[in-house]
């Protein structure tokens, strides 16, 4: 045993430890809020009233309504550490927290590393100062060691033996220099840029190059139709993007318990809460402020989109089947949005095209969650208004609309307008080919479980994919050569 060590048992210390920011790498509030919007909007949004009786109120309103998982939080190892080495010791530990007690409970509970818990009860917030005067009734001046994070600790280092601060910025560390107790820094964790841009999912901006589909089809490529299109494809990657960290915050339980969603920065704990709700409106305004450069229609094809996705995200994704026509909408509105920003006319065929090839992708999509879910053993997809044993009838649906989708495109081949568009429109049944076993080639890497994507970023990152592709795009080219 270390001499502090030795010291601080004779002492019979106290460690109390902070839990937002502190033992875990979120806030409890933000954590609570967006599993109760998750779980019940209209709940949540009239428990935000509670807050006029005060923060206290307002932290056991929303616990009240949906509880984190205590297993899943993002927990800090090196205060995880600290608090072993302090219990090795033989010292005593308590969570003290502004979090609501219910919540709290639940987190001491899962860890079982305290002998107490002080928090927020629904009348006091326990928060700087009446944190820092709770402790010293319960363990007197100077009877305690505390781990925090935050300016708003200081009154409580003040009153302290010593002063664990955890990932202290610059400003923090100018102001520790009036806490006259013995200071000790421990590592935190401060997002960096990647965490910030990996929370954009750009590889998803993938699909807002359907704005470009009306381009293609229509052989329209003048310089103002691809300036139009460019805009149109940046305002609708940045409203996506803002549209991601919304379904990323109130999915946050969900993706907690994904093998692989877990990794995302706002689950991981690798970007607060709190910066990505800052991010979520930013990247929204940027995007519509580039769709006023562009005619009206489009700005309100993109406010349609928008609303759409909030929907889909709180209350749509759990209906079956509206579930797999709204995410076939969302591809589609890509398309709509790409003829309202430049002005060209949507077809009869691109328009049934678009309706079968991507009810066909969606249904893909699904198809890939629920064999994922049967793999890892799960009962029925939390969340979804899916059953495992649906999944016959979504990957029917899927094969169905994808071979539907190739059979509009043949009866096209046979429309007038092909033969005014294309020199060689035969070239183009080798491209319904192609797109037919690449739709079949999709349904079965879904039923296999090697799907771990969106269909569209998947297809993005698969070589056979790349390859039918750039087949198509030469068979579409030299259709349309002399």
């Amino acid at each position: 045993m270390s001499e502090a060590e030795a010291s601080r048992q004779a002492a019979g210390a106290v460690l109390a430890v902070d839990l937002d920011g502190t033992l875990i790498r979120s806030d409890m509030l933000l954590e609570s809020f967006w599993a109760a919007l998750a779980r019940d909007a209209p709940a949540t949004l009239r428990a935000l009233f509670h807050l006029r009786q005060g923060r206290a109120a307002l932290k056991a309103a929303l616990a009240g309504i949906a509880a984190p998982d205590p297993a899943l939080l993002p927990y800090n190892s090196a205060v995880l550490a600290e608090i072993e080495a302090w219990r090795a010791a033989s010292g005593r530990v308590v969570l003290v927290t502004a979090a609501d007690e219910n919540l709290a409970q639940a987190v001491s509970a899962h860890l079982g590393l305290f002998d107490a818990v002080l928090a927020s009860d629904g009348q006091v917030n326990l928060k700087g100062a009446a944190k820092a005067e709770a402790l010293r009734q319960r363990f007197g001046a100077g009877g305690y060691a505390y781990i925090g994070d935050s300016a708003a600790d200081l009154p409580v280092w003040a009153g302290a033996r010593e002063a664990l601060v955890v990932g202290a910025g610059p400003g923090l560390r100018g102001r520790l220099g009036d806490v006259p107790v013995p200071l000790r820094h421990l590592p935190g964790h401060r997002p960096g840029a990647s965490a910030f841009w990996r929370a954009m999912r750009p590889h998803q901006w993938l699909k807002s190059l359907l704005v470009f589909v009306p381009m293609v089809a229509g052989h329209d490529f003048a310089g103002l139709t691809l300036l139009q299109g460019m805009l149109a494809f940046l305002a609708f990657a940045l409203v996506a993007s803002s549209v991601y960290l919304l379904n990323d915050l109130l999915d946050l339980q969900a993706d907690r318990a994904h093998p692989r969603k877990r990794h995302r920065p706002l689950a991981s704990g690798a970007l607060h809460l709190a910066h990505g709700m800052a991010l979520m409106p930013l990247l929204l305004l940027a995007g519509l402020a580039l769709a006023l450069a562009l005619p009206p229609l489009f700005l309100g094809v993109v406010l349609g989109y928008y609303a759409l996705t909030v929907a889909y995200s709180l209350w749509l994704k759990r209906k079956a089947l509206i579930d797999i026509f709204t995410l076939a909408a969302l591809y589609a509105l890509r398309v709509v949005a790409g003829a309202a920003a430049t002005g060209l006319s949507l077809t009869v065929w691109l328009v049934a095209f678009s309706v079968f090839f991507f009810l066909a992708l969606a249904a893909v999509k699904r198809q890939a969650e629920l064999v994922d879910a049967g793999q890892r053993g799960l009962a029925d997809p939390v969340g979804r208004g899916y059953r495992l044993g649906d999944l016959p009838i979504v990957t029917q649906m899927a094969v169905t609309s994808g071979f539907v989708a190739v059979l509009v495109m043949m009866l096209y081949l046979n429309s007038p307008d092909v033969l005014v568009r294309y020199s060689r429109p035969d070239l183009l049944w080798g491209a319904c080919l192609v797109l037919l076993y690449w739709l079949a080639r999709m349904v079965m890497v879904a039923h296999r479980g090697r799907m771990h994507d969106d269909p569209v970023v998947f297809a993005a990152r698969d070589r056979v994919s790349l390859v039918a592709l750039a087949l198509m795009g030469g068979l579409f080219v030299g259709a349309s050569l002399p």
